[in-house]
């Protein structure tokens, strides 16, 4: 890679379904954020390649109630970001719920809260379009088989131009079923462009599927297709589901995700241009490219979404999200720095893929070495904290106080199947009740623990080789807690500081 290249993933995490606008001389961009909260992150960037977060969208799931403990793979699924009549716009489908719209004068918000702009179940993916030529306004949308029966299908409405309100009952304006050899066809972005309304729009699964793009002079159809992006022979398995967007120069580009496991879906960036019979080319002639000239944007100094957190103040980073909704308490803000997480007290101690308390961000997507110090301020015994590693199957190192008073050092895992954790590692003394902990995640997100207890022993690793699993539609999540047994009264504390993340 030079100066004048990029080099896919430009996004090496899971940010899931990524659709993209411009604005001016900006670049924005959403992704699902399923049950954690805050939902809806927001990420800014000037050359399409070096993207920051610059916050959430919605800062709470609703129903609060549906909410409050963990849903991993619900909530909010597949958001289209646009931008019209001076206001951000960000639809979603909740599969449970239905079809919500979120809106904003500036992409900092304030944003409103969310609207059910039609309910139902199996209703995903929605994208609007204002058709600035007639003053009419849509919205298409997919269908999730698991809740609905019904999939393989794009549903259409006329909408109202404020977009509150749906002002038909929907047709059927693309039919997979009808195309011989698509399946699963989903997660569609509309557009409207020389005299055609032009859907985006994959098929064949996120592992395996490719990138559909279909046209029509008419927005209820009929409508004709083509595969313009597919695998090839590429290591990009499943190239699959994003936006399009044009720089102010008048260039094309494509936004997409790649399913990559543990890692969730990495986001890539491939070049758009216009063949002869005037459908669009994506990649190396539909195929992705690994390797490419930059956008002709003026040049930016390198970015990517945070990571590290000293939490000044008890605060912490905008890439940090809790498993639920969060609830007051649960973390303390003071003079200092260090992130001081409450011990709540639960029922579901056995098993961290229960708890809403779990503070956590995205599992990056290339080697590398995570660390964070850990002091234990509890007295009360079975209270715990540590680092994780979250999935359908989980591992975590930490500190755990024991019935004798004692601080233990404690590595424990959970398979998928499994009810509850147990043990990695034999116990062992922390004689001073805090450690630093590091967790090594090499090739195929395997990873290795290990603490400093601070007996002069430096790091010393810990249990076997845990391999990160990914949830059915999320990605492997980094996690911090603090908990006590069920019980009366406050359990304590547990004070973190110094998370980083290094490259190794």
């Amino acid at each position: 890679m030079t100066s004048e290249t990029y080099r896919n993933p430009i996004l090496d995490a899971d940010w899931s379904d990524p659709d993209v606008v411009r604005v001016g001389d900006d670049f924005y961009l959403t992704a699902s954020s399923f049950g954690r909260a805050p939902g809806l992150p927001l990420l800014h960037s000037r050359d399409l390649v070096n993207w920051t977060l610059v916050g959430h969208a919605l800062e709470r799931l609703e129903p609060a109630a549906e909410f409050d403990r963990p849903r991993h793979d619900c909530g909010v699924w597949a958001p289209s970001l646009r931008y019209h009549d001076e206001r951000f716009w960000i639809f979603w489908g909740d599969p449970d719920q239905g079809i919500f719209q979120v809106n904003a004068p500036q992409i900092r918000g304030p944003w409103t809260r969310p609207h059910l702009l039609k309910a139902g179940r199996g209703l995903i993916d929605p994208c609007p379009l204002w058709d600035e030529e007639t003053g009419e306004a849509y919205l298409v949308h997919a269908w999730a088989k698991s809740r609905s029966g019904v999939k393989n299908r794009l549903t259409g409405h006329r909408m109202r131009p404020d977009g509150t309100d749906l002002l038909d009952e929907g047709k059927v304006i693309v039919d997979g079923d009808r195309i011989p050899g698509w399946f699963t066809l989903e997660g569609p972005k509309l557009y409207r462009y020389d005299g055609w309304f032009w859907i985006l729009a994959p098929a064949g699964g996120v592992e395996t599927g490719w990138q559909g793009a279909f046209r029509s002079r008419g927005f209820f159809g009929p409508y004709e297709e083509r595969i313009v992006l597919e695998q090839k022979d590429t290591d990009v398995n499943g190239p699959h589901q994003g936006g399009w967007v044009r720089t102010p120069s008048g260039e094309d580009w494509f936004l997409h995700f790649q399913q990559r496991g543990a890692y969730g879906r990495v986001v890539h960036l491939q070049p758009m241009s216009w063949g002869p019979d005037d459908w669009p080319v994506l990649g190396d002639d539909g195929a992705p490219v690994a390797e490419h000239r930059r956008p002709g944007l003026p040049p930016q100094p390198p970015a990517a979404p945070a990571t590290d957190d000293d939490f000044p103040g008890g605060r912490y980073g905008r890439q940090w999200q809790w498993t639920a909704n969060p609830r007051d308490g649960w973390a303390t803000q003071h003079s200092g720095d260090g992130l001081r997480l409450t011990c709540v007290r639960s029922a579901d101690a056995h098993d961290l893929r229960k708890l809403p308390h779990v503070l956590t961000q995205r599992l990056p997507g290339t080697p590398c070495a995570v660390e964070v110090e850990l002091r234990l301020d509890s007295d009360e015994p079975g209270a715990r904290a540590g680092l994780a590693v979250l999935g359908d199957a989980f591992g975590w190192i930490g500190l755990q106080r024991g019935t004798d008073g004692t601080v233990h050092l404690v590595h424990r895992f959970a398979e998928a199947v499994a009810e509850a954790e147990r043990d990695a590692a034999h116990p062992r003394l922390a004689p001073m009740g805090r450690a630093r902990l590091r967790i090594e995640i090499g090739a195929g997100a395997r990873c290795r623990f290990s603490a400093d207890v601070g007996d002069g022993d430096g790091f010393r690793p810990s249990g076997p080789v845990f391999t990160s699993t990914p949830w059915r539609w999320v990605g492997a999540l980094l996690g911090l807690f603090a908990l006590a047994p069920d019980g009366q009264g406050h359990a304590g504390t547990a004070a973190l500081t110094r998370f980083r993340i290094s490259a190794s």
